[in-house]
């Protein structure tokens, strides 16, 4: 019998043989330019001067042939799918000539073309390549970048999956290019050494690394293990070194030594920072004290290059002739500072990231000539026009910093001279199926693979390199899903390794000639496993080799010396070629391979699997987990081959063969044992079990069916049909039983492999069959499974797990009798592990026991393979047990892990893993934890869906408790397991918001049906017609502000023709009023820039729609086109050219933040007539405003500016620095000091700069500088707001605006930091703008254009005073800006307002506005929203006096008046500051009052008085700051408003008012109601800017402020509007909303109620935002925890996902809640069970499965009519859980009705269903339970409803007591401890066993209960064993004789 454990040399058979070529080979055919692409190409280039006759192309062709083999190249990866439901697939990457074919292919689906690339010169190498993208953050992951590399000679061509491309020029010629894990490595191409032209140098730097396509190529630098010193930097510049592999994981590079001979190994790591410093330092310091090579530093400059050093390494491992070399050149350290020798790394990285071709200095570095003419082709000569100035490579000697460096691991050890190896040609990375790694190299020249074992240590950079095994090979490919490698041996065999253990020949049907059968068994010798086989002759090679191939059982081949490897075949010339043989192997892709035949064909294979059913896979986990390293490999290699062997098994009979093998290796003798020769039947005799039996014919015989019909398989599987198993019992005493009887006893053969390892391997069977327990798809492999376990749990005698198999299958295992004797002395032989304890591990008693609230022991669990007895008993312990660490810190008492003793410590960390999670809130509650633990587990629905339904009763508990009550912002995963789709949804849009555009709401709108007068585009129709009806429903306000603000269709002009006027005249008149009314038009723009801000996201294929300004009129009643370009008046010059830049900005505002927009498209914008450049400049400032314009390149920007159109530069400058908001962006500020002479350096040029681009310049300094203090540009911005008129006519007209300029750019740089700017108290910033506001003496001009202004001849003479009208409002604001929010009482009160009559003549009117403005905003706190703090702002003198008919005459009427009502507007406006955005009715209430006086004055006499301009100035500033309150509201009062102001378009209304009242409408709609105002310090700043109160005169007006400002009240705007979206309909919709807002000093915490859609406050207000019931699901998100989340959801366009509850309606549908279905009383609930149709279920829920389950089990049909009953629990079932909402239990309802039915037909042969329904009954009943849901807030019962559970459970328990009052002898003898006789009872008495959780018969006899008298013993033993009363109950009469149970309980 032994001889069955030998190794015999064995076969398995390949599979799936199919023809192989290159998929972009077939395709390349069909590449249009194929043909003639390859005859030019092809054509060396004699050819082609020559080709002029037939001769020349003849030639050619002949070429074709040859090159082509050289030429196309092709890789196979595994395909990698972003969606994984994909099932595997290949993926090719082809090149060839000048094309890159990327292509995937699977079995199922044949293969297709992804991606197709056309480069410009040939192709020399295309590879994949991921590139990481570094994150903004520090902490975030890296996002790895899939991409193909293809290599030309001069440049690398990347493209990514995501669509970028980038072409990499390469600096010098590369050889090749590795992928890593970093990035690419390149290997410079070493050019012929030249000695003549220099001295001996340094050698270059041959490795170099590229980490992006962007990046710079770098150096990368070595640490060698060195022998004679310790590990030192330098940079890779060996040209003997090639690297010949590189991998990602571990990240390793494989280098070999062209001289020395050997291959080493090296880690690639990021280079450490002190790495970096050691090599870029200077020789001198670094010199090693041996005095050996410094450190390369590259100051070289490469043109010098002539020849590498040294013949020899640069690591000084073994080159000892190094040091005399080193010495011989003293001059080395001297020379490498000598100022001829520039720096090789002279390149500052001054160009822009967003460029990938380099600046020219990379060219000048590495300075050559990219297809230079020399005769060497390419080498490092200095090329003759090189246009790099050394002079300026010396002044940089900035030498490149490496990124990556490789550190020496392991080295082969040098061999001697003649075994020196050459190259490896081949170098991969396999496991062996016991998990250990190999690094495996082919060495063709000895024809021998290498492999070295290497371990990964704790520290993943560094692996250890353990010993080195050689195997006999010709080639070899790793086979990486099956752990192998297959090996094509010198005699042409093909053999299959896993690490170096040899498994098997490989036998491929096709390659063997027909004359060979199968049928010829011969057999043979068996060779030990490593013996090398050659033949002896060369002669017999071939036919031996034939034979092998064709015998299933393998030939013997004699041990012949390995001399013959180089044998000739050409003796056998015409043999080989009949038969082809295998040449090489290539392509491995997880198990398939290519073989490649001798005679060029290729053959796909695919080598089997270990195992295919999931229940053998698992099996051999186990085996593998705990037996020894090499017993373990032995066992599965021996599987293996059985299970592959040719012809091997179909998958149904995998588990038979599995067990066969497996106890025959644990030495049954599965020929005598009854049960399992009955499988061998049903198995293909394998060679391990019959060696001499022939093997069945495929076909089979009569007789093998007989014997299967009598076999116990096909009972076992009728009984379990047909349950009524009692007939068949019978034919238990069938023949095979009588001829057993009469043999005898059974042994175990005590030397078989794994006899010594019973017991373990027994034990850990038994835990995978507790793990496939807890899978419902996995059950019947537990059964499968039982049967094994029973036989070794008879054999080791282990009495309780045979009494607990017994009760999980109680008919099954009672078929099972026959058990084998191991005599003593033989169990002693057996290893018993320690962890093997009588008392037999079983989950579902664990849980119970956890659920009845008992001490539970830890349970023994199989890291990595029971993962899910992990997961539910740690799931328990946390939320039964209710122990918060049960999943962190106390894993081990609740869990014990098996140790084999010879595991890694990988698992350790796999089971301490979820403890690296976040550290959780504290005040989670158990069920949040429970949920997120699972989660991060990766346990999902579908998991949950296949536990067994008792045990997944309180899981589903917790995922009902949180659904109620979620976080919001818990991850995607959470919230599916939680089935809340609307916070999936949402969480999943936040995910994939980064990157990508969300277009959000804007999917479901249809393009609103546009009327005929609407059909010309007005810009306005982006809006989001669904938000806005939902906003505004009541009325069409958004239409009457649209019809106000459209500028794109003619106004109507209507003039009265009176009598006396001439037609001419009339004419004209109609042409002033057009003027007039255009006045208004060209005023329209900015507004509606506002209203419809980042409405609409752009088509990337189509240019912006911009609207036309329609500066037309038409007059009634004709209808006539009245037009300004008629001649008949003046029109001022450039009249439009402003307005058209407002429509440019307007139409660029409506593009969203989160479109796709890039440079290619902004240039696309760009119109082809001059006359639309100003609406272009006003495009590329709205670009820069919603910040598009930072993706505009370096290259379009500079080609914008040197055109010298001011606009443009205007639009561009403001827009490029509102886009670089305070970022102190360096490129920017270059930008911009460019255009302002006091930034430039006193000695340059002057640049004509327009004066309107200065103004912009220093605005946009102030943007891009804001709030970041910088001294040098403060002090710059204050000299600049006093700048003197220069010499001769410089800044001589317009000074007031770039005054003001420099003003509100100094408040940007130093914006509210009040008297803490750091490093500028010598400037007194204060003080001087007090200066600039009040006047005084001009200081002396400090700084750099001192001398400009000694000249002194001006044009305006100021003398040495201060021109306080020009300098006043920037001063002002300055100071406003810089103390704002700070109430700096002692700077509020230089700003009050002058008290005496004499000082408010010298201040103008309008500065007081300004003043009063500043003063309050810098007093933020104390600014009340009423009119009487309003007055107060009001000096007493004007108090007195204003209104008074009495006044004296020395007080200036006109004077007070003017005071008074700009200081009331001022206030007006700080009111309108504090409070914007927030539609604070207090303060709308007061500036609304305070407008309609305004407007009363404008028509009383008092105008006169005040003047009208100033009353409409007034009126204006007060109109904006009630739209700013009011922003984003749409108030219809301020729309009443603005539209009167709209129609006044006579008299003093000019161009200036007519902007502010429609910014003031624009401002009211801001963004179509989604966007408001936002009171941070940086949005203040912003509407300083744009609404500065003094507008322009008419439309070129900008002496006083620059126009393009008023736009920059973008920045201020913020999106708060809140859009519920049904997750169902994905439509917009009503849903109430409680806002809670955090306690300030003004009010209480307080929460209001709202109907969203709705503007929010501002959040940092915000405590939290809930979204309340009952109607749709509950959704909090508070803001305790910050605001982020809440602001992406504003930020994608408000979008919160909510989900209607069942049964409910929305509130469009039904506003009042009446209609909804729970509406009617829920207390009469059977009734109403009976009246619920389940036609309406589709009202409730949207699920498909319940609305199926209503159809099809609900419904009365024809044949289900006599089980009324049955549909009436149905429908009652299915009503429950919709209107509970929890459908998913509806499973279990029925899994329970279903087990009590079954119980009470007695039909139970497996006792499951009974374990499910007691732990559910347990959990009702679980105190803990109880407990917790009394205490928590919902006052929820659990899941089950009341009344259902305790119907269920008083029909099992009556079926069960009927049954014992029957049968109560049966269990009586079962407790004495009796053998039962076989009867249908056992199946009954199990179930009662279990149901009543009666322990296990041996431990009930420990505690001795016969022996009890009286019951309160008995009481007292069942507690301690566990026994729940309701058993007590049962089992007393038994245990006590009737009569003394029942005087037992009366004593109680």
């Amino acid at each position: 019998m032994s001889n069955v454990y030998e190794e015999r040399a064995t076969m398995i058979a390949a599979g799936e043989l199919q023809s192989f070529g290159p998929f972009g080979r077939e395709h390349c055919k069909n590449h249009p330019n194929a043909v003639n692409l390859q005859l030019r190409q092809l054509q060396p280039a004699s050819e082609l001067w020559s080709s002029d006759g037939a001769a020349g192309l003849v030639g050619s062709l002949q070429e074709v042939t040859l090159q082509e083999k050289k030429r196309e190249c092709w890789l196979l990866r595994k395909g990698s799918s972003v969606d994984s439901d994909e099932m595997e697939y290949d993926e090719e990457l082809y090149a060839a000539g000048n094309m890159v074919i990327w292509s995937k292919g699977s079995k199922s689906q044949a293969s297709h073309v992804y991606k197709a690339f056309t480069v410009d010169s040939p192709v020399q190498q295309a590879l994949w390549c991921n590139f990481g993208i570094p994150q903004k953050k520090k902490d975030e992951q890296e996002i790895l970048e899939q991409t193909v590399c293809i290599v030309q000679s001069s440049c690398v061509n990347v493209h990514s999956v995501t669509g970028k491309d980038f072409i990499s020029p390469l600096p010098f010629q590369v050889s090749n290019l590795w992928p890593t894990k970093f990035g690419l490595l390149l290997e410079r191409k070493n050019s012929a050494p030249d000695a003549s032209l220099s001295p001996p140098r340094e050698p270059l730097p041959t490795v170099f690394s590229m980490l992006h396509p962007l990046d710079e190529i770098a150096p990368v630098v070595c640490r060698p293990t060195g022998l004679f010193e310790a590990a030192r930097v330098q940079y890779v510049s060996d040209s003997t070194m090639k690297i010949v592999f590189s991998n990602c994981e571990p990240s390793i590079v494989m280098t070999y030594d062209t001289v020395q001979c050997i291959h080493s190994v090296w880690a690639l790591r990021k280079v450490t920072p002190d790495e970096q410093s050691t090599v870029l330092k200077c020789p001198e310091q670094a010199a090693t004290p041996q005095g050996l090579m410094p450190p390369s530093f590259l100051t070289t400059h490469l043109r010098n290059v002539s020849r590498m050093d040294s013949p020899g390494s640069p690591f000084h491992c073994h080159a000892l002739h190094n040091q005399n070399r080193m010495t011989s050149s003293p001059g080395l350290h001297s020379r490498t500072h000598s100022p001829s020798i520039s720096s090789m790394a002279a390149l500052s990285r001054s160009h822009s990231p967003g460029m990938a071709a380099p600046s020219f200095s990379v060219a000048a570095r590495f300075n050559m000539s990219y297809h230079s003419s020399s005769p060497r082709g390419h080498s490092f000569l200095p090329s003759p026009n090189s246009t790099a100035n050394e002079s300026v490579l010396v002044q940089e000697m900035e030498p490149i910093v490496p990124d990556l460096c490789i550190e020496q691991l392991w080295s082969e050890t040098a061999s001697s001279h003649r075994e020196m190896s050459c190259q490896a040609s081949k170098v991969f990375i396999t496991s062996d199926l016991c998990e250990n790694k190999y690094l495996c190299f082919l060495v063709e020249s000895h024809q021998q693979l290498r492999c070295v074992k290497f371990i990964e240590s704790n520290n993943p950079s560094q692996l250890i390199f353990a010993s080195v095994a050689t195997i006999p090979a010709k080639d070899a490919a790793p086979l990486q899903d099956i752990d192998a490698m297959l090996v094509l041996e010198a005699n042409g065999s093909l053999v299959l390794y896993t690490g170096v253990t040899r498994v098997s020949k490989v036998f491929v049907p096709g390659l063997l000639s027909p004359t060979f059968s199968l049928s010829n068994h011969v057999t043979h010798l068996s060779t030990p496993m490593d013996s090398v086989s050659t033949p002896a002759k060369a002669t017999g090679r071939h036919i031996g080799r034939l034979e092998e191939v064709a015998m299933p059982s393998p030939v013997s081949e004699l041990r012949g010396s390995t001399k013959h490897h180089e044998t000739s075949w050409l003796g056998d010339y015409t043999f080989q070629q009949s038969v082809p043989y295998i040449h090489a192997l290539r392509d491995p892709v997880s198990s398939r391979v290519t073989l490649e035949l001798s005679n060029g064909t290729m053959l796909r294979i695919t080598i089997p699997e270990i195992a295919t059913s999931e229940l053998v896979r698992k099996c051999l986990q186990a085996v593998r987990f705990i037996l020894p390293k090499d017993t373990a490999m032995k066992v599965l290699i021996k599987w293996y081959n059985i299970y592959n062997a040719p012809g091997g098994p179909s998958a149904h009979l995998e588990w038979n063969l599995f067990v066969t093998c497996f106890m025959t290796l644990m030495g049954y003798n599965t020929e005598r044992l009854g049960w399992t020769r009955n499988l061998h039947f049903e198995v293909p005799l394998s060679p391990v079990i019959a060696p001499k039996k022939a093997r069945p014919s495929d076909t089979g015989s009569d007789e093998d069916w007989d014997y299967m019909w009598c076999s116990d398989y096909h009972r076992q599987v009728v009984f379990r049909h047909a349950c009524g198993a009692v007939s068949l019992e019978s034919t238990d005493t069938s023949g095979c039983e009588e001829s057993l009887s009469s043999t005898p006893a059974l042994h175990l053969d005590p030397s078989a492999p794994l006899f010594p390892h019973i017991p373990a391997l027994f034990y850990v069977l038994h835990l995978l069959y507790e793990e496939l327990k807890l899978d419902e798809l996995q059950r019947s492999g537990g059964r499968s499974l039982v049967g094994l376990l029973q036989q070794l749990a008879r054999d080791l005698q282990l009495e309780e797990y045979i009494d607990l198999y017994w009760r999980d299958y109680p008919s099954f295992i009672t078929t099972f009798k026959e058990s084998c004797i191991i005599d003593q002395a033989q169990m002693e032989q057996m290893l018993r592990p320690s962890f093997l304890r009588a008392e037999p591990p079983c989950v579902f008693s664990w849980l119970s026991s956890c659920l009845r609230g008992e001490e539970v022991a830890p349970f023994p669990y199989l890291p990595g393979i029971c993962e899910r007895t992990k997961l539910l008993v740690l799931s328990y312990a946390l939320y039964i047990i209710g122990d918060d660490n049960a999943t962190s810190v106390d894993v081990s008492k609740y869990l014990a892990k098996l140790s084999a003793g010879q595991k890694k410590t990988v698992i350790e960390s796999a089971l301490r893993r979820p403890s690296c999670m976040k550290p959780d809130a504290p005040n989670e509650s158990l069920a949040e934890k429970l949920v997120v633990w699972l989660t991060s587990a990766g346990f999902t629905l579908k998991d949950l869906e296949s536990v067994p339904f008792g045990v997944a009763l309180p899981i589903r508990d917790a995922i009902y408790q949180c659904r109620e009550q979620p976080c919001s912002d818990w991850s995607e995963e959470v919230c599916l397991l939680i089935g809340r789709q609307d916070l999936t949804k949402q969480a999943h849009k936040v995910t994939v918001a980064k990157g990508k555009t969300t277009v959000g709401l804007g999917l479901m709108l249809e393009a609103p049906a546009t009327t005929e007068a609407e059909e010309e585009e007005d810009g306005m129709t982006d809006l989001n017609q669904d938000v806005i009806g939902l906003i505004w429903s009541q009325d069409l306000r958004v239409h009457e502000a649209r019809r106000l603000l459209q500028s794109s269709r003619p106004v109507r002009v209507s003039v009265v023709h009176l009598p006396e006027v001439s037609d001419h005249e009339y004419i004209e008149e109609k042409e002033n009023k057009l003027l007039q009314l255009c006045q208004r038009t060209m005023a329209l723009p900015v507004g509606r820039g506002l209203f419809t801000l980042f409405s609409y996201h752009p088509v990337p294929t189509e240019p912006l729609p911009v609207p036309k300004l329609n500066l037309t009129g038409r007059a009634p009643p004709q209808n006539t086109m009245v037009d300004l370009n008629s001649g008949n008046i003046d029109v001022p010059p450039n009249m439009t050219s402003w307005s058209s830049f407002h429509n440019g900005v307007a139409a660029g505002l409506k593009i969203a933040p989160a479109s796709q927009v890039d440079s290619a498209w902004i240039a696309y914008n760009k119109p082809k007539s001059p006359e639309l450049a100003n609406e272009y400049a006003g495009f590329l400032m709205a670009l820069g405003l919603n910040g598009h314009l930072t993706k505009l390149a370096t290259l379009n920007i500079h080609d914008y500016l040197t055109k010298g159109h001011e606009m443009t530069s205007i639009g561009l400058l403001l827009g490029v620095s509102a886009a670089k908001l305070s970022t102190m962006d360096m490129s920017i500020t270059r930008l911009l000091s460019i255009h302002i002479p006091a930034l430039l350096p006193p000695t340059s040029t002057e640049l004509d700069v327009p004066h309107n681009v200065q103004v912009a310049a220093v605005v946009g300094i102030g943007l891009v500088y804001q709030g970041t203090g910088h001294r040098h540009n403060a002090e710059v911005l204050l000299a600049e707001i006093g700048r003197p008129p220069g010499p001769e006519m410089e800044y001589c007209t317009d000074r007031e605006s770039y005054s003001l300029a420099a003003g509100l750019a100094l408040g940007m740089v130093c914006l509210g930091h009040g008297s803490n700017l750091i490093g500028m108290s010598d400037l007194n910033v204060p003080e001087q703008l007090y200066q600039y506001m009040v006047g005084g003496h001009r200081r002396t001009h400090a700084g750099i254009n001192r001398e400009k202004h000694k000249s002194p001849s001006y044009q305006i003479k100021e003398g040495d005073t201060i021109n306080v009208d020009v300098t006043c409002p920037g001063a002002t604001l300055a100071l406003a800006m810089i103390y704002l929010k700070t109430n700096n009482r002692s700077i509020a009160d230089w700003l009050k307002a002058p008290d005496t009559m004499f000082l408010l003549d010298f201040i103008k009117p309008e500065f007081l506005l300004l003043r009063t403005l500043a003063r309050c905003i810098i007093m933020w706190d104390e600014i009340l929203p009423n009119s009487e703090w309003v007055s107060s702002n009001v000096p007493q003198i004007i108090q007195e006096n204003f209104g008074n008919p009495v006044v004296s005459e020395d007080l200036n009427m006109e004077t007070l008046a003017q005071a008074h009502d700009y200081i009331i507007a001022g206030a007006c406006m700080a009111v309108g500051f504090r409070f914007a955005g927030s539609a604070n009715s207090d303060a709308f209430d007061c500036l609304y009052k305070f407008a309609r006086s305004f407007m009363q004055c404008l028509t009383s006499a008092t105008a006169t008085v005040t003047g009208h301009y100033n009353l409409q100035t007034c009126l204006s500033m007060v109109l904006l700051a009630l739209s700013m309150v009011m922003a984003g509201s749409g108030n219809l009062k301020v729309l009443q408003l603005c539209r009167f102001l709209h129609k006044r378009t006579s008299g003093e209304m000019n161009y200036g008012f007519h902007m502010a009242h429609h910014m003031a409408l624009g401002l009211l709609f801001l963004g179509g109601g989604r966007y408001t105002l936002s009171t941070s310090n940086s949005a203040i700043a912003a509407l300083l800017c744009a609404l500065y109160p003094h507008f322009p005169a008419h439309s070129t007006d900008n002496r006083y402020h620059l126009q393009a400002l008023r736009h920059l009240g973008v920045l201020a705007a913020e999106p708060r509007l809140l859009v519920p979206v049904d997750v169902d309909t994905l439509k917009p919709c009503y849903a109430l909303l409680d806002v809670t807002y955090k306690e300030t000093p003004w009010y209480e915490e307080t929460t209001v109620e709202l109907m969203a859609p709705t503007m929010l406050p501002e959040l940092q207000l915000l405590k939290k935002v809930k979204v309340k019931g009952p109607r749709y699901w509950e959704l909090s998100i508070d803001m305790s925890k910050g605001t982020q989340h809440l602001e992406s959801i504003l930020s994608r366009d408000g979008i919160l996902y909510v989900k209607l509850r069942a049964g409910q309606l929305p509130y469009k549908d039904d506003p009042r809640g009446w209609k909804s279905l729970l509406a009617p009383n829920v207390n009469n609930r059977n009734s109403e069970v009976r009246t619920f149709k389940p036609e309406a279920i589709s009202t409730f829920t949207s699920d498909a499965a319940l609305v199926s389950f209503a159809e099809y089990f609900c419904k009365a049909s024809e044949s289900v009519k006599h089980k009324q009953d049955t549909l009436a629990l149905f429908s009652a079932i299915l009503y429950e859980c919709v209107t509970q909402e929890n459908p998913e239990m509806l499973p279990t309802y029925i899994a329970i009705d279903q087990a009590v039915r079954t119980l009470e037909q007695t039909e139970m042969c497996e006792t499951f269903a009974l374990w499910q329904m007691r732990l559910v009954l347990e959990l009702c009943e679980s105190r803990v339970l109880q407990h917790r849901l009394r205490e928590g807030a919902q006052g929820r019962g659990l899941l089950l409803s009341s009344e259902f559970l305790p119907v269920m459970k008083t029909s099992a328990d009556g079926t069960l007591d009927r049954w014992l009052t029957d049968n109560s002898h049966v269990l009586r003898s079962y407790m004495s401890g009796q053998s039962l006789t076989e009867d249908m009872l056992s199946n009954m008495l199990a179930c009662f066993l279990v149901y009543h959780s009666i322990p296990c018969l041996s431990k009930m006899s420990a505690t001795h209960l016969e022996g009890s008298t009286s019951f309160p013993e008995l009481l007292l033993k069942f507690s301690q064993l566990g026994i729940p009363v309701r058993a007590l109950l049962r089992l007393g009469p038994l245990l006590l004789g009737t009569a003394g149970f029942w005087t037992g309980q009366l004593a109680c």
